[in-house]
C-alpha cells in the first residue's frame, strides 16, 4: 500500500472517502456530494481511495461477488461526480492486517487527510476494528475529522450493491435505474461470433464481457447503444441460445439503425427494459419471426422512452 501511495503528491490537503464504491449508486453519490460539501466549505480537495478488487476477494476468496461496473468504469463515474482525486490501491493481505491506525496514518502521510466521510456501517483495519467510534477517537488524536452520511433509503430499503445485484437477477431494470440513478451498462470489445445473426437477418455485435461482470437473468432487452458518442437503439440478447444447444453465455447487441463493421470496436450498451425471457423455439425460422417482434417492441418502448 505504502509503494502505491509513495508517488502521490496532493497539492492541497484533503478530505477523503474510501469504499469500493461497485456501482457508484445513489448511496455512494449523496456520500460523495456530502464529501465535496465538506472539502469546499475548508477550502480543501475531495479524494475517494477505492480498490482494484473486492476485499472479498482476499478475505473471503470462495465467495467471489460480481462487480457492477469495473476499474475503469468507477474511475470514470468517480471523476464525473465532480471528484478531485481518485486513488486505486490493491487490497492484499498485507493491508487486510494494518491496523485501523496504521492504515490512516498513511492516508495522512501521503494524502493529507484532514477529514474522514463515511457511511453508518463503514469500518477499517485489521477484523474490521476501526468502527465509527473508533475512528472517531482515531481522528481526535491525529487531527483529522470524520463524518457519517446516513445512507438513501428507497422503498423502505437501504440502496446497496447487493440490491441492485438482487434487481438484476430478476431482470427487473426499472428497479436498477432506480437504485442506481441511471441505465445499467455494459461494454466490452466486439469479437467475432458463430454468424448465426447475420444468416437470421439480424446481424449481432457479440460483446466480450469479464466473467467477473454482474448480468442482468438471461433474456431479451430493450438497449441503447453507444458508439463514438452517438446513441442506437438496440436489443440485446443475454444467454445461451437454447435454440441452437447451450453454450457458453453470450451478450449479444442488434443495432436496429447502423449497419456498419463493429468487430474490433469497444461498445457501451445501456439495458433498458426486459421484453421477454430466453426460450428455445422449433425452427430458425419460429426465432427469426420472435426477433422481428422483439425488433419491434423494443424501438416502441426506446421511441417512447425518448419522449418523456
Amino acid at each position: 500500500m505504502e509503494k502505491e501511495l509513495a508517488g502521490l503528491a496532493p497539492e492541497r490537503d484533503m478530505f477523503l472517502t474510501i469504499g469500493v464504491f461497485d456501482g457508484v449508486h445513489l448511496g455512494h453519490r449523496f456520500l460523495l456530494s456530502r464529501l465535496k460539501e465538506l472539502a469546499r466549505k475548508k477550502g480543501l480537495a475531495s479524494g475517494v481511495v477505492t480498490f482494484r478488487h473486492h476485499p472479498e476477494e482476499v478475505l473471503s476468496p470462495q465467495n467471489q461477488l460480481p462487480f457492477l461496473t469495473d476499474l475503469d468504469q468507477r474511475i470514470e463515474l468517480l471523476k464525473n461526480e465532480g471528484i478531485d482525486t481518485v486513488v486505486v490501491l490493491s487490497f492484499t493481505t498485507q493491508l487486510a492486517q494494518l491496523s485501523a491506525r496504521q492504515f490512516l496514518g498513511l492516508l495522512k502521510k501521503h494524502l493529507r487527510m484532514r477529514g474522514l466521510v463515511i457511511g453508518p456501517d463503514f469500518a477499517l483495519g485489521r477484523n474490521r476494528e476501526g468502527d465509527t467510534e473508533t475512528l472517531r477517537r482515531l481522528g481526535k488524536e491525529m487531527g483529522f475529522s470524520v463524518t457519517v452520511v446516513p445512507p438513501v433509503i428507497i422503498d423502505g430499503e437501504v440502496v446497496s450493491s447487493t440490491m441492485i445485484r438482487k434487481a438484476l437477477a430478476r431482470g427487473d431494470m426499472k428497479r436498477v435505474q432506480n437504485l442506481v440513478g441511471r441505465p445499467f451498462s455494459l461494454h466490452g470489445h466486439v469479437v467475432h461470433g458463430a454468424g448465426r445473426g447475420i444468416r437470421l437477418g439480424f446481424p449481432t455485435a457479440n460483446l466480450d464481457i469479464d466473467r467477473q461482470q454482474a448480468l442482468p437473468t438471461d433474456g431479451v432487452y430493450a438497449s441503447q447503444a453507444q458508439i463514438n458518442g452517438k446513441s442506437y437503439p438496440s436489443v440485446t440478447n443475454i444467454g445461451q441460445r437454447p435454440t441452437f444447444g447451450r453454450n457458453q453465455r453470450l451478450v449479444e447487441v442488434y443495432l436496429l439503425d447502423y449497419n456498419k463493421k463493429l468487430y474490433g470496436r469497444e461498445l457501451t450498451v445501456d439495458i433498458i427494459e426486459r421484453l421477454r425471457g430466453e426460450r428455445k423455439f422449433g425452427t430458425p425460422q419460429a426465432l427469426k419471426e420472435q426477433i422481428a417482434r422483439d425488433v419491434e417492441q423494443g424501438r416502441a418502448i426506446l421511441k417512447t422512452r425518448g419522449e418523456n
